[in-house]
């Protein structure tokens, strides 16, 4: 495993870092204060206009749609550092540079499996950032943690589909600029397990789409909304089908392996965030008649920190590397591996972080609060952690008992 950065790779680097540095940074408090008088007028979902700014910004540099090799040129070991940077402001940077999820996953299954049409009407603009998308797969009434238990129905009805069901966390549904939901539903509850589920694209303005509540994380409503929607007797074109009927499984699994180390490089962007506002306050905060910094368990909190991240880091990129080399199918195990380990290192920092902070550090004077708060629905959000723990270990197991 060669881990190295070439120039070309090493450049990118640099030009992230510049844009997070002389733009993202600085727009970080426009961003808070467009966004606290949006909601005063009753528009909590709109989007502040300092983010079209950052987003002009970063086409006129060259850093648009990172994530897509096919687009940027960018392996995905070569696009790790770059989200993680983003991931020092994820509310901002990742949309910036048109990276940011659910979006990313959605052209990702568009560039895949769409047809001709789909990429025109749909991939097109999402490519150029003029419209937003979401992913309708979770499920109130059920477990989704097993996509199998999806229970909304996709019913054929001459040359179209008939959706009904009801989702939610269904991340971007509350932002006017959404245009269109992917929706996994059942469209033949006879066939084996694993073929009863397929995928239609669901204008959001179609007749039967209802957003029924944007819902809080934490008490935080962020500015694309995480929405219950639901689906009542909705029609949409035969050709709206993405892949093949009885796909969706297997197309869920393709979109959301590279979504989650997505997440995870992300995930150290803010860790490392943490870090550095830990040895910030650390020096400059005086207790008992010493510096913070002076304290034996705020150094151990740092040591700590820099170790987790590290060794967290080199599984991520190992991940990427194999993803690139032999293809997300065969890099499952740590796949599933990081996005148990990464979430949870991020919260212990983050934690960590909110402590040495006090008071501040539970308030929004700091993004510790919510960036915790991001941090620890990552251990849901794509997967619970025990999802993936029974990953890692059925594939540990199968090495010396082949069935289990």
């Amino acid at each position: 495993m060669d881990f190295a950065f070439g120039p070309v790779a090493t450049e990118w680097q640099q030009r992230v870092g510049g844009f997070m540095d002389e733009r993202v940074f600085p727009a970080e408090p426009v961003y808070a204060a467009q966004r606290a008088a949006l909601i005063a007028e009753g528009r909590a979902h709109d989007l502040p206009p300092v983010v079209e700014e950052l987003k002009a910004e970063a086409r006129a540099r060259g850093l648009w749609n990172l994530f897509l090799p096919a687009v940027s040129g960018l392996s995905n070991l070569e696009y790790a550092p770059l989200a993680e940077l983003s991931g020092w402001s994820p509310w901002l940077a990742p949309e910036a540079m048109n990276c940011s999820a659910p979006d990313t996953g959605n052209m990702e299954v568009l560039h895949l499996f769409g047809t001709r049409e789909q990429k025109e009407r749909w991939l097109a603009p999402l490519l150029d950032g003029a419209i937003r998308s979401c992913f309708a797969m979770t499920e109130p009434d059920v477990a989704s943690s097993d996509a199998t238990n999806i229970a909304t129905s996709i019913v054929r009805d001459g040359d179209e589909y008939v959706v009904d069901g009801r989702k939610w966390w269904i991340t971007g549904a509350a932002d006017p600029r959404c245009r269109v939901a992917i929706v996994m539903g059942k469209t033949n509850v006879d066939a084996p397990v694993h073929q009863q589920q397929s995928m239609v694209l669901v204008p959001l303005d179609a007749p039967g789409v209802e957003i029924v509540r944007a819902l809080p994380v934490f008490g935080y409503h962020d500015q694309e909304g995480h929405c219950e929607v639901r689906f009542s007797s909705v029609r949409v074109p035969v050709s709206n089908l993405v892949g093949e009927e009885g796909g969706g499984f297997a197309i869920a699994q393709a979109r959301l392996g590279p979504g989650r180390i997505h997440h995870c490089m992300r995930a150290i962007g803010m860790a490392e965030r943490a870090v550095r506002l830990i040895c910030e306050r650390a020096v400059s905060r005086v207790a008992f008649g010493r510096p913070l910094a002076a304290q034996g368990v705020v150094r151990e909190w740092i040591a700590e920190a820099r170790m987790e991240i590290e060794q967290a880091r080199l599984l991520v990129l190992k991940t990427a590397w194999l993803i690139d080399t032999v293809g997300a199918r065969s890099a499952a195990t740590e796949i599933a591996a990081i996005k148990v380990v990464v979430p949870r290192m991020a919260c212990r920092i983050l934690d960590r972080a909110i402590q040495v902070h006090g008071g501040g550090g539970v308030s929004d004077d700091f993004p510790l609060a919510q960036m915790y708060a991001g941090a620890r629905t990552l251990r849901i959000a794509d997967g619970p952690d025990e999802v993936h723990l029974r990953t890692v270990g059925r594939r540990e197991l199968r090495k010396y008992a082949p069935t289990a």
